[in-house]
């Protein structure tokens, strides 16, 4: 990632900061004074929020400094760390809203629906403008996507309680709210799915999501003097960056720096590929070294 994208993001997730820590504690009075589950359930999320996209600030600072002589790769993968961590402290949040909405449900209490709409209303607000500010970064850091879920998360909240809200008021239908509240948690846990497999599988070094190996073989062999692939390895060090590790065994007459540079070239056209490890070995070299063993 540029150094430019990396500044947006950081502007990005510091305003979005501003914007949620100010309206989670209104959201939270108004949930204690309208005695609505459906918003002390959101501002119980936006307080998450609060955490994950300060967590999100911090990693990426801490992506930004240098490599070590003990961590030579940098502290990119901080980015992804963080990213797990979010999507895993929601899934708490929501058990807590199913354990909470269980206990609503079954003896519902009295709800302050105007209010309780009002809130809602600004909180919803409040969620667009936070999206729009990080519709474009959570295209490029699986980190900031992170954070962009979570605020997807409050706009759904404060969705369900609007319209808990004026199922109450209209219907008298005291149970909408522990409802609205159980429903928040199922989209929390659906769209917090994805930043758990995406950061376990950049965690465990996986073929990045829409590569395929076979593709990425198919395009090396494709190069002038190349006969074989092997120990082909792909994976994804951070969010956009990827990384291939491969053996190639090429033709006698073939030349080995330019069959390296045709390489390098080829997987960053296709593939967006920028940091390779090629070995290249000739095709006879490796037949003696077979007979040997």
């Amino acid at each position: 990632m540029s150094q430019r994208n990396l500044e947006r993001n950081r502007r990005d997730l510091t305003i979005t900061l501003a914007i949620t820590a100010a309206y989670c504690l209104v959201e939270f009075v108004g949930g204690v004074m309208t005695n609505s589950l459906a918003l002390l359930s959101d501002a119980g999320h936006m307080f998450a929020d609060v955490a994950a996209i300060g967590l999100s600030l911090f990693a990426l600072w801490l992506a930004q400094l240098p490599p070590t002589a003990s961590k030579t790769f940098g502290y990119h993968r901080v980015e992804i760390l963080a990213a797990l961590v979010n999507a895993l402290f929601l899934w708490v949040i929501v058990g807590l809203i199913f354990i909470e909405g269980y206990h609503r449900f079954v003896s519902p209490p009295e709800v302050k629906s105007v209010g309780m709409i009002f809130i809602a209303a600004i909180g919803l607000g409040v969620n667009i403008a936070s999206l729009l500010v990080l519709r474009r970064s959570q295209a490029e850091s699986l980190n900031v996507r992170a954070a962009f879920v979570h605020v997807l998360g409050d706009a759904f909240g404060s969705i369900g309680a609007v319209v808990a809200g004026v199922a109450i008021l209209v219907a008298d239908w005291a149970v909408a709210d522990p409802l609205a509240s159980g429903a928040i948690g199922l989209l929390i846990l659906y769209s917090s799915w994805e930043i758990i497999r995406d950061a376990v599988d950049i965690l465990m070094q996986s073929t990045p999501r829409g590569m395929h190996v076979a593709d990425v073989e198919a395009c090396l062999l494709h190069i002038q003097g190349v006969r074989q692939v092997h120990d082909l390895h792909i994976w994804s060090l951070t969010s956009g960056r990827y990384h291939l590790s491969a053996h190639l065994v090429v033709g006698g007459e073939a030349e080995p720096h330019g069959i390296i540079d045709a390489a390098q070239r080829r997987l960053h056209e296709r593939f967006g590929i920028d940091h390779t490890t090629v070995q290249v070995d000739r095709e006879v070299e490796c037949a003696e070294l077979y007979r040997v063993h």
